[in-house]
């Protein structure tokens, strides 16, 4: 009976380590959300971005978060975008590597520090080469997978490097049926 259970947790575990880490989703700016005057640069700052991430945008009428190349993003140029959102409440799944630039079109909200870059490093698993987008003012045909998510469900979550929250409690159970026997 001992070895059975032993055998079982044996094989949650190898169900965990086969199973990818769980993508991060981070709310820009934290609790202020996107804003003129806050310092993006530095919420970006120490953060590690991969390949399947989420950021999302949490913000009041009157902005925008367009996704612009990089010459747009230095000069806040608006008119460009590859991308554009306006419903409060923005998420972009990162689908490729490379650094992504955001800002808001509104004018005098880019330079007024309503801008972010992030550099997104190739994930574990290969994603499609689809460039991130709200969805919305992209080419026909061109439009990648993304969702728009209310404030209630943004917040900053990370994923474990360990176990995952379901493999975690389904062994801490077994461990728990076994010091029974």
């Amino acid at each position: 009976m001992a070895l059975s259970n032993v055998l079982i947790l044996c094989v949650f575990l190898a169900i965990n380590m086969a199973v990818p880490a769980l993508a991060k989703v981070y709310s820009v700016g934290d609790s202020s959300g996107w804003a003129i005057g806050a310092d993006y640069g530095t919420w970006a700052s120490g953060k590690t971005f991969q390949v399947g991430d989420s950021l999302v945008f949490n913000y009041g009428a009157g902005h925008t978060v367009d996704e612009v190349k990089e010459s747009d993003y230095k000069s806040c140029t608006t008119g460009n975008s590859i991308s554009t959102d306006s419903s409060g409440a923005t998420t972009i799944t990162l689908k490729t590597a490379g650094t992504h630039y955001f800002i808001c079109a509104v004018p005098g909200h880019c330079s007024g520090g309503m801008k972010l870059s992030v550099d997104v490093k190739a994930g574990k698993a290969s994603a499609p080469s689809a460039t991130p987008s709200s969805g919305k003012g992209s080419p026909a045909g061109d439009t990648p997978t993304t969702t728009t998510t209310t404030p209630s469900t943004a917040h900053s979550t990370s994923s474990a490097a360990g176990l995952s929250p379901v493999v975690a409690m389904l062994t801490v159970s077994w461990v728990s049926y076994l010091r029974l026997l």
